[in-house]
């Protein structure tokens, strides 16, 4: 999956009436909520303010609104976009300012769909990527070379404490953990240790 690189707003016109897409990371339903009520009394005088969210690790977590629109005709094409560009935990809230002409239903549906998109391109993206934790342990002779050896590495170098030993914490794929293994032992002479503490979620370059 993926999300939005950043917070923002883009602003379309058709056919005279204003589609202003404002779209968040948010981490909850609860955030997702509070983001579409703050730009609902912002936009209070709106015609409409129509919404569309997607949450969860695999976008398990979907809602949409047409917020008066005609059934199907805005928030439905909203989240069809968050759908096809694989994005989660991210939310878009589109007011619409009617300008006297009206676009028919066909025309919402592109019109709704289009500001989204648009939206989405001019704040980019980032791939959500589940990484395993890992803690690599070693003896302070060869902590810090290891250190800097695996912050050169493509790996992502989490934080470094010095306890009874060195822990360098780093974020691996899992399909890659058998040769970081290999490597490790090739770096420090089979004297480092490791073990998987659990998983997170990183945001990366597509």
């Amino acid at each position: 999956m993926r999300t939005i690189r950043r917070d923002g707003e883009y602003e379309l016109e058709i056919k005279k009436s204003r589609f202003l897409c404002a779209m968040a990371r948010v981490d909850s339903e609860e955030a997702a909520r509070a983001f579409i009520a703050a730009r609902r009394k912002e936009h209070w005088s709106a015609t409409h303010n129509c919404t569309a969210y997607v949450l969860g690790e695999d976008g398990d977590v979907q809602r949409s609104s047409d917020d008066g629109e005609p059934a199907g005709t805005a928030g439905v094409p909203m989240l069809e976009v968050l759908r096809h560009r694989e994005l989660t935990d991210t939310v878009a809230v589109v007011t619409r300012y009617f300008g006297g002409v009206k676009l028919g239903a066909g025309g919402l549906i592109r019109a709704y769909g289009n500001a989204v998109s648009a939206a989405v391109d001019e704040l980019g993206v980032l791939e959500r990527r589940r990484l395993l934790v890992v803690d690599v342990y070693a003896d302070y002779v060869l902590g810090g070379r290891l250190e800097s050896d695996l912050r050169d590495s493509s790996l992502i170098v989490r934080g470094t404490s010095y306890e009874e030993r060195v822990r360098v914490e780093v974020a691996l794929p899992e399909e890659d953990l058998a040769e970081f293994e290999v490597r490790l032992a090739e770096l420090t002479g089979g004297k480092a240790e490791f073990e998987v503490r659990g998983a997170t979620v990183v945001d990366v370059e597509p």
